[in-house]
């Protein structure tokens, strides 16, 4: 079992608590390093002007470029060691989080799943970022003002008052900015997401001159989000701008109070550059904090994000590995919906399937027969009843388990960016004989040879390289790839030609032969011929199941209309 707590991100995070410690102790040599500058103003000014001794001068100097060379070696080091600490966390998490983007994807069908990814992306980016190098500085700004303190009570003061005002800045830029670039992140997202799942359609929008009026609507989503970007960056750039002032202000300022201190004789010239030096070092931490502000809280609503997702969908707990199934099918008083909707597509049927039977679902459309297939292969959790495949509920198998006994051709068929071969294998470890195997069943060996690379053909994006008829036989061939148990066909036959239906038909018999539950989805009722059971769904309920003879019998004109291979008269499922 995994241990997931409701902060799961930061949970990772602590695994890293020693490169951070690490990073905190090399930050803390590095600004005690940073006093060197002051030291060797003090020596400079008040020792070796007054002294003029040309020893002590090119010792000080050989001393001071000792410090600044083991200082800029600790700086290398804490960057790299942020730069492995980030990128560790990333191998640690991407699979977690790639896994979770996808199941609350599958769960709800909404948002963008790289998102999750970006926000990953972002917060290892700030992790080496000046964001957090000037949260591991901050805690040096008031030892610097201390030492200012020690040179003048005065020039403290100043430094003091210095530093609390850019604080203020600060805080102001986050009253003034954070909200609005949120929710401009937010629509942002949504105004992406809207782009690319319109875009996906580029041929039917250029077909039917849908472009404009598509882009007409995402200019009204992303002009919002101008707005709110430029309203917050707008307010961030003037806080910005009154702080880059203040900080300037000051270190001029510091100059001239000190001059003033100096001419009074209640100051050294040393200590009155040493302290200008040292307010610059003390105003650094908060001057980068407020330069990166929206980097981190960009960082700060993608950790947040990350969060969520992590809670919300826990790792999958370890599960005892089953063997193969035989192909056995119960289902009992199942009650379906589409992820995120309450109203149920399928309510209350129940049936059983022995292993090795053709079952063909026939039905109007939007009578169920696309969410039974989602269902029975454990896409779509049921809202009641089971599922069961040889007993055991197919929404609790192991994915990884399950996935190998599981053929499966959506009706949107779904192929992958890569081979033929890879896509036919599921883009597991190739089985080149297994390969062949699954395309000779499906009858599509021959067709992949004449393409130019065989089998090594590449297909793009979507299989966006084949025709719909040919992506069709390679999601059949990629579904009786391997030794599957039960293969769900959805619509297999929706454009295939005469001899792609030939080669169907005879390949649902093979599968028969070999003794594997086979679930065929179609409105083709030449299919009939060949089954073994028949369901009729219509309204999300069973009109008609059982053996092909008893249901021809039951449903007047359906076994005319198979054997004329014509679809089921609509009158007829009433």
């Amino acid at each position: 079992m995994h241990d997931e707590s409701p902060d799961t991100l930061g949970k990772a995070l602590r695994a890293f608590r020693g490169a951070f410690i690490a990073v905190a102790g090399f930050s803390l040599v590095i600004n005690l390093l940073m006093l060197m500058p002051t030291l060797y103003m003090l020596q400079i000014y008040d020792r070796v002007l007054a002294s003029r001794n040309e020893v002590t001068l090119l010792m000080l100097t050989l001393i001071m470029l000792g410090i600044y060379g083991l200082e800029a070696a600790l700086e290398l080091v804490r960057a790299r060691v942020l730069i492995r600490a980030s990128s560790a966390l990333d191998l640690r998490l991407g699979s977690r989080v790639f896994d979770a983007a996808f199941r609350r994807y599958l769960s709800s069908r909404s948002g963008n799943p790289g998102q999750a990814l970006g926000d990953l992306t972002n917060v290892r980016q700030f992790l080496t970022g000046n964001g957090l190098l000037a949260f591991l500085d901050a805690p040096w700004t008031p030892i610097y003002l201390f030492v200012i303190f020690l040179l003048s009570p005065w020039l403290g003061l100043f430094g003091a008052v210095s530093v609390l005002v850019l604080i203020g800045l600060a805080l102001i830029n986050e009253r003034v900015t954070a909200k609005g670039l949120k929710e401009a992140n937010r629509l942002s997202q949504v105004a992406g997401n809207y782009a690319s799942s319109n875009l996906r359609h580029a041929e039917a929008i250029e077909a039917m001159g849908m472009l404009s009026s598509l882009r007409r609507r995402w200019q009204v989503r992303q002009a919002a989000v101008l707005k709110l970007q430029a309203d917050a960056s707008e307010r961030g750039a003037l806080v910005s701008g009154i702080g880059k002032f203040v900080r300037l202000a000051t270190q001029s300022g510091i100059l001239g109070f000190g001059a003033l201190l100096v001419i009074e004789n209640q100051l050294t010239p040393g200590g009155m550059i040493a302290a200008s030096i040292l307010l610059g070092r003390a105003l650094s931490p908060v001057d980068q904090a407020i330069g990166s502000w929206r980097g981190t809280v960009s960082a700060r609503a993608a950790y947040s994000r990350l969060n969520d997702l992590l809670a919300a969908t826990p790792a999958a707990a370890e599960r005892t590995a089953l063997p193969r199934p035989q192909g056995a099918l119960q289902v009992e008083n199942l009650v379906l919906a589409s992820p995120g909707s309450p109203v149920p597509i399928l309510d209350g049927i129940s049936f059983g399937v022995t292993p090795g039977m053709l079952v063909a679902v026939i039905g109007p459309s939007a009578s169920g027969k696309s969410s039974l297939a989602r269902g029975l292969v454990g896409v779509w959790p049921p809202l009641g009843g089971a599922i069961r495949l040889d007993q055991a509920d197919v929404t609790r198998w192991d994915k990884e388990e399950l996935g190998p006994w599981i053929g499966y051709v959506p009706q949107d068929v779904e192929l992958f960016e890569g081979t033929i071969a890879e896509n036919i294998a599921r883009f597991g470890e190739r089985d080149s004989e297994k390969v062949i195997q699954a395309a000779r069943r499906a009858g599509v060996h021959d067709m992949i040879l004449r393409l130019p690379e065989g089998y090594e053909t590449p297909i793009g994006d979507g299989g966006m390289a084949l025709s719909g008829g040919q992506r069709q036989r390679i999601a059949l061939a990629r579904a009786m790839y391997g030794d599957p148990a039960l293969l769900v066909l959805d619509e297999p036959n929706a454009n295939l030609d005469e001899a792609g239906d030939a080669a169907l038909l005879q390949a649902l018999q093979e599968m028969k032969r070999e003794k594997r539950t086979v679930f065929v989805m179609t409105h083709r009722l030449n299919i009939l011929n060949i089954a073994d059971a028949v369901m009729l769904l219509a309204g999300g309920a069973i009109k008609a199941w059982g053996p092909r003879e008893a249901v021809f019998k039951a449903v007047p004109g359906l076994a005319r209309a198979a054997g004329h291979h014509r679809r089921l008269p609509q009158e007829e499922v009433a």
